[in-house]
């Protein structure tokens, strides 16, 4: 059974149509790298999969639940499955590397002080930051940032990780170690669903390209069939962009 099914999902923005109807299964463990032009609705459907954004139409299921707006108790559930990482990184300020990690096991899981403490150090170490649990954000680099947010989403126990063009407001030096972090998850197992801008990582890593383009699933299949054998002209002018 897959662990997210997507089914004729629809999403406007007043007369702006952005989602005109997406269908896409995603089994367990499977990493999936969405791509396409800016405007294409990639990240508005990453939005709605963790309730970030209300649809209009369509179902979205994570695992044995439908995604319900209207009930609370059911979103809470849902975002507890739901990990997402974003551009910009949201750690808060005030609060050390490692209590940022240990917020919302506390809030939502109401776990005890010391599960909390040995979790974030164990998440820590996992994305290469077991040094900085004292650290505050402002003492780490944007790639440091970047890891410890995908470190915060990890204590949630996601069964799905979205990923919203985490490396777009790195430094290009940067970008490296963050997708690393990535990779390393992909190759435990963790369900992945990620834009991208970076094709040579989504080739490498991904099970399954798809490529959106004007509010639709245009394209989907393995990254060699899709990168060296685009079936569309709109596939096909969009890597041959990427090369210009």
């Amino acid at each position: 059974m897959s662990i997210v099914e997507i089914t004729a999902l629809e999403k406007s923005y007043g007369a702006l149509k952005v989602l005109k109807g997406i269908d896409l299964q995603v089994s367990p463990g499977e990493v999936i790298a969405i791509i396409g032009k800016s405007g294409s609705g990639k990240s508005t459907l990453l939005r709605c999969i963790n309730g970030l954004e209300k649809f209009d139409s369509g179902k979205i299921r994570v695992k044995h639940r439908y995604l319900d707006r209207q009930n609370a108790k059911e979103m809470r559930a849902l975002r507890q499955d739901v990990g997402m990482i974003f551009q910009s990184f949201n750690l808060f300020p005030h609060l050390s590397v490692g209590r940022n990690v240990m917020l919302a096991p506390k809030l939502v899981k109401r776990r005890s002080l010391e599960e909390r403490t040995d979790q974030a150090k164990r998440l820590l170490e996992i994305v290469g930051l077991a040094d900085k649990f004292h650290a505050m954000p402002d003492q780490l680099s944007g790639g440091q940032q970047q890891r410890v947010a995908i470190a915060r989403a990890l204590a949630m126990d996601p069964a799905v990780l979205l990923c919203d063009e985490i490396t777009s407001a790195l430094d290009p030096e940067l970008v490296g170690e963050v997708l690393r972090v990535v990779e390393k998850l992909a190759d435990q197992g963790m369900t992945l669903l990620m834009v991208t801008h970076e094709m040579n990582f989504a080739r490498k890593v991904s099970n399954r390209i798809v490529f959106m383009h004007q509010g639709l699933v245009h394209e989907v299949g393995p990254p060699e069939a899709l990168f060296t054998n685009p079936r569309t002209p709109e596939l096909k002018q969009f890597l041959s962009s990427l090369h210009a």
